[in-house]
């Protein structure tokens, strides 16, 4: 019989740490002197409550190693049960939000895509505000962790090439998975407080430097004001592109980094083509603008590299509203969104190394055209790639391209118009934040549409940040067999 309790007191104690991290945002709601700190207060004893009575119904099954099926299981359940709690405040809060909406909001916040249905933001709660911040800083560092050691066990989308670089840092593996964890989670952690000082430094207060230290760091999007970054200066805007781009390198090498080794980093194919990737987003996006005004500014190449930067990395802000740049710039800006960061990062979507791996294996292919008798495998930073890798690649790729037709079509069938009901779905599947159009572009946010698209978008948001396939096995018989 299948046993689901060491998945339940994971998700139990996870539960119960997310109810202890509510007593922030109530003693900022505190300080702050506006009268909100009770729902902080509340939500937190039935968070803190609810989970230690799962951790402790379930304590008795727990046990040091996983079966795969209870892993993927957990790794699921893990999103499923946060957000179901994360959104009491929003409902208890002065956002009086209905079910649906706080459920988008914090599976939103912590899957770290960053659509939002809240409006008036700028005069929002501080407590409210950095509790937004709080769920998107959590998701950010649990996909790393999720990235760097169950999703290479578990072979989901070629993560597999990454199982044994992930434990090795100057060439000694180390012992167990926790410990790069904590080593990760203190990177991840240095890396939020430097952020922090330089946005500080820029000119924001101290509230927003944390706010959006958080998001920036979990490339999440939350802001603290209705305009997003547009709302800063321009040193805000151009700290904001420096540790997105930080934030959506693989953490690994940033292990490696501090182990005394910059060597990884520096030859890493995959950052490599991330960086190259970033800066051609900005340079077509700047050439187009300059080309139909005439000239070239600092404001039109500030404005073309963040939010290049923000949509390649699936973080989400906007310092513009782009969907007046005109069609051929929003279509750059689309695509853009389907290519993500690096493996281990805490960006989203496809991810660079998936289309490294993909033309490795159309050159292979091609050579094996021109010389049907020579062996021709493909590569990837220099090493061979097996064929399961390939393999669970391209299937990654069909899933991610049929998932995102059949959402586009349910989205299209509730009523919504095509251009929402496609980049609505790729923003949810692909986790990048705003969508397209007057409604979910980057001067609107997701209040308007309709409860089924908001849903059918919550549940995109989850299968997108968990690499789809560890999702789907989970629906199928055959996982309840095994």
């Amino acid at each position: 019989m299948f046993d689901l309790r060491p998945v339940g007191y994971v998700i139990g104690l996870l539960v119960a740490v997310l109810g202890a991290a509510m007593l922030l945002p109530m003693l900022v709601d505190i300080a702050e002197g506006r009268g909100h700190w009770p729902v902080f207060a509340q939500s937190a004893f039935v968070t803190g409550l609810s989970g230690g009575l799962i951790a402790l119904g379930c304590a008795n099954g727990a046990q040091e190693r996983l079966s795969i099926q209870q892993t993927f299981l957990l790794t699921t359940g893990v999103w499923v049960a946060l957000p179901v709690f994360g959104a009491i405040p929003f409902v208890l809060g002065a956002t009086e939000a209905r079910v649906v909406d706080a459920f988008f909001e914090a599976m939103s916040g912590l899957t770290t895509t960053g659509s939002t249905v809240f409006s008036g933001l700028d005069g929002m709660p501080k407590g409210l505000l950095l509790w937004r911040g709080i769920l998107q800083w959590l998701g950010g560092i649990g996909i790393i962790v999720v990235a760097m050691v169950f999703l290479p066990e578990l072979r989901v989308g070629g993560m597999q090439i990454f199982r044994a670089e992930a434990f090795d840092t100057m060439g000694k593996i180390l012992p167990r998975a926790t410990e790069i964890a904590m080593r990760i989670s203190t990177i991840y952690l240095a890396l939020t407080l430097v952020c922090a000082l330089a946005y500080i430094a820029s000119g924001l207060s101290a509230f927003d430097a944390t706010v959006h230290a958080m998001t920036t760091i979990a490339t999440g999007g939350f802001a603290n004001y209705d305009s997003s970054f547009a709302a800063f200066g321009a040193s805000t805007q151009y700290v904001a592109v420096i540790f997105m781009l930080l934030a959506a390198l693989p953490f690994v090498r940033f292990v490696q980094l501090t182990a005394g080794t910059a060597r990884p980093l520096l030859q890493d194919s995959q950052v490599h083509a991330f960086l190259a990737v970033a800066a051609a987003v900005a340079a077509i996006l700047a050439v187009g603008q300059a080309l139909a005004a005439g000239s070239l500014s600092e404001a039109t190449i500030r404005a073309s590299l963040f939010n290049g930067v923000s949509l390649l990395t699936g973080t989400g802000y906007a310092s513009a509203n782009y969907m007046i740049w005109g069609s051929f710039a929003v279509a750059v800006l689309f695509f853009t969104g389907l290519v993500g960061g690096c493996a281990g990062s805490t960006s989203c979507s496809i991810k660079v190394f998936r289309y490294q791996l993909l033309f490795a294996s159309i050159r292979s292919q091609l050579a094996r055209i021109h010389a049907p008798h020579g062996m021709f495998t493909p590569r990837y930073d220099g090493r061979p790639v097996g064929e399961d890798v390939i393999g669970s690649v391209i299937a990654f790729f069909v899933f991610f391209i049929v998932t995102l037709g059949l959402l586009s079509v349910a989205l299209g069938m509730t009523g919504l118009d095509m251009t929402t009901s496609v980049s609505g779905a790729a923003a949810a599947l692909a986790n990048i934040g705003p969508g397209l159009g007057d409604e979910i572009g980057p001067a609107g946010n997701f209040a308007g549409l309709n409860d089924v698209a908001k849903w059918l978008l919550a549940f995109a948001m989850l299968i997108g940040r968990l690499e789809l396939l560890a999702v789907y096995a989970i629906l199928t018989v055959g996982f309840w067999r095994a």
